[in-house]
């Protein structure tokens, strides 16, 4: 299929052609057709699978349909961190390019009283985290009651902050009928179907990855490290290798990444540290300077695993290994998107083994292990595993001699 044959607008067309979208992604094929006849849907998509654009172009197909200037917004999407409304709103303008349609975006770690100057202009699409909005609501500076599409993206996540009465709060703020359509990484668990029951009225089911399904892009390897100095000497090759042209390297804590950074600077590296204690504007800062090539190597905690859209990052590794398998599947898919290849490393210790199998039993598979030449490893996966499981025999004690108290029955 192609971008044509979903009826989309000449002006969209031109966008799509203009960001060199070849061809629709499953979730697009699937999602596209069945908000522009103005269902609901409830999808399930993998990170990385386009479903931005999946929501965003029939959004903008209806409004450049349904003509209708209005200084109050008429498509609502949520996110559940700013990342990911960042980014959501830059597809919203490369897409719309095109389009006279102006959009806001509303989120913490700004200033509130600029973002409501903001909403006094204005505003066919508002894209916004939950929170953020409901303060401004409080106060009055924005009305949903032109609201015709709600889209909640990553609801799955929503739910695991928090978020869901909040979400529930500003859609009772709606007065009138509107489409929905939710997006989640994942549509099994009972808080999702509950969810997705208050909010969507019949609607088209769509799955296209299964909850724990990887990239089929994505190499994944494993390297043994023997300690911290192996851990780092792996990192560095891995680096250094021409393969590697911009790579995210997540740690588990922010103390582990700041200490990698440092190792990384001091081996004349270009590395920069992200982490969720930087207010809004620096993280953004950070982000694009990686995404414009001007740092290669991006540390960061998980508060960099969603909401990063970029093409470019050829590698992921995992300093650290995650303890959940779910977040293993948004750290790897931070590459090999968009059609292209993308390679995710594991370095592994033998106190990282526990980790490692949790992940290949989310994954239903076991991850292959690989050796660099002059950095092999003293243990392998067998033996290591064969002496984690071996159990030691208790030693023998005598026996004691005194009496244990027995209880008559009565």
């Amino acid at each position: 299929m192609t971008f044509e044959e979903l009826d989309l607008d000449p002006v969209l067309l031109s966008a799509i052609e203009q960001q060199k979208y070849h061809k629709p992604t499953p979730v697009q094929e699937a999602a596209i057709p069945i908000l522009m006849e103005r269902q609901d849907i409830l999808a399930g998509a993998a990170t990385g699978t386009g479903k931005t654009a999946a929501f965003v172009l029939p959004a903008l197909q209806y409004l450049l349909e349904e003509p209708q200037r209005s200084n109050q917004p008429r498509v609502l999407i949520l996110a559940p961190t700013r990342e990911l409304a960042f980014q959501i709103h830059k597809v919203v303008k490369q897409l719309g390019t095109h389009c006279d349609f102006p959009s806001v975006i509303i989120t913490g770690g700004f200033k509130m009283s600029q973002q409501m100057e903001h909403l006094r202009q204005p505003c066919d699409i508002l894209v916004a985290t939950p929170g953020r909005l409901a303060k401004i609501m409080e106060e009055d500076a924005v009305d949903l009651s032109n609201i015709e599409i709600l889209i909640i993206d990553e609801a799955d996540r929503m739910l695991d902050m928090g978020q869901g009465p909040t979400v529930r709060a500003l859609i009772e703020a709606i007065p009138g009928d509107f489409q929905a359509g939710l997006f989640s990484a994942t549509l099994s668990g009972s808080g999702i179907e509950k969810f997705a029951a208050e909010i969507l009225d019949n609607p088209q089911v769509v799955q296209i990855d299964a909850p724990n399904q990887k990239s089929q892009q994505v190499q994944q390897l494993v390297y043994l490290a023997n300690d911290k100095a192996h851990k780092q000497a792996l990192l560095t090759n891995i680096l250094l290798d021409a393969s590697c042209q911009s790579a995210i390297v997540f740690c588990n804590k922010k103390e582990r990444a700041i200490e990698i950074t440092e190792f990384l600077q001091s081996q004349n590296l270009s590395a920069q540290v992200l982490h969720g204690d930087f207010i809004q504007a620096v993280r953004m800062e950070k982000m694009q300077k990686f995404q414009s090539g001007k740092i290669k190597i991006l540390v960061a905690t998980d508060v960099a695993a969603r909401g990063l859209d970029m093409l470019n990052i050829t590698h992921v590794i995992n300093y650290d290994m995650p303890f959940r398998g779910d977040i293993y599947i948004h750290r790897i898919g931070r590459t090999g998107r968009a059609q292209q290849v993308g390679v995710a490393i594991n370095l592994v210790e033998r106190h990282d083994l526990v980790n490692l199998e949790r992940i290949e039993y989310h994954l239903q598979q076991k991850l292959p292990v690989e050796k660099i030449a002059g950095l092999e490893p003293n243990f392998t996966m067998k033996d290591a595993l064969k002496k984690a499981t071996t159990k030691k025999k208790p030693k023998k004690t005598a026996k004691k001699t005194t009496k244990k108290a027995v209880k008559k029955k009565r």
